[in-house]
């Protein structure tokens, strides 16, 4: 397989899914400012023609068919290896909890953060609009975390690495976590777990 990734955009989420998975695979890396690769393929570095919504994670599998959208990818991935307990058994009431996580981080928390708060031309009145929305999801995940080692409580699943990657987010940006010490908490638990790490080294985000 390969994944087209940046380096800390959403596509960390896959990228951490699939080293967590012990799947192998090979990275792409895509400049999404220009969206142009960073090594050619077949003479071109046009991310369009690779996919033509251009934007990351993209995941190629290996008959060469190619894959959008994070948290399908993050379903196949664990569903590829179910031993490793990356997403509870298909219907289980653990899994629709599990995928209640996926949906609420892409929908509370992907979707606030992008694009809003990465664009600079984002009016002042909607920044905050957004700030204020996060905070609320933040106070909600810090509760919660206060009494578990991850979203699922003991297990870490793929839903922890699309939390941990949105929600560091915050940090790129600037925006405080000191009012959440239980999510604090959980963000370096996640980043010290040797898979999460191996996969921040990779992108640039982490010296090795």
């Amino acid at each position: 397989m390969k994944l087209y990734y940046t380096p800390g955009a959403c596509s960390l989420a896959t990228h951490i899914a699939l080293r967590e998975a012990g799947l192998p695979f090979t990275l792409a890396r895509v400049d999404l400012a220009t969206h142009k690769l960073a090594e050619p393929e077949n003479g071109s570095d046009d991310f369009y023609a690779i996919s033509p919504r251009g934007y990351v994670p993209l995941l190629q599998l290996d008959n060469g068919s190619r894959h959008t959208e994070g948290v399908a990818l993050l379903e196949y991935v664990a569903d590829r290896v179910p031993e490793r307990a990356l997403l509870p058994a298909p219907g289980t009431p653990e899994r629709m909890e599990a995928v209640g996580w996926l949906a609420l981080v892409a929908t509370e928390l992907h979707k606030v953060f992008s694009p809003w708060l990465w664009h600079k031309e984002t009016a002042a009145s909607t920044r905050e609009d957004c700030k204020a929305k996060l905070a609320l999801r933040f106070a909600e995940l810090d509760a919660h975390l206060a009494r578990r080692e991850y979203l699922m409580g003991d297990t870490f699943t793929v839903a922890d690495a699309y939390c941990f990657t949105v929600v560091n987010w915050a940090n790129m940006l600037g925006l405080p976590l000191g009012a959440y010490p239980s999510l604090q908490a959980y963000l370096a638990r996640v980043a010290a777990r040797p898979k999460v790490r191996e996969a921040l080294v990779a992108e640039g985000l982490a010296k090795d």
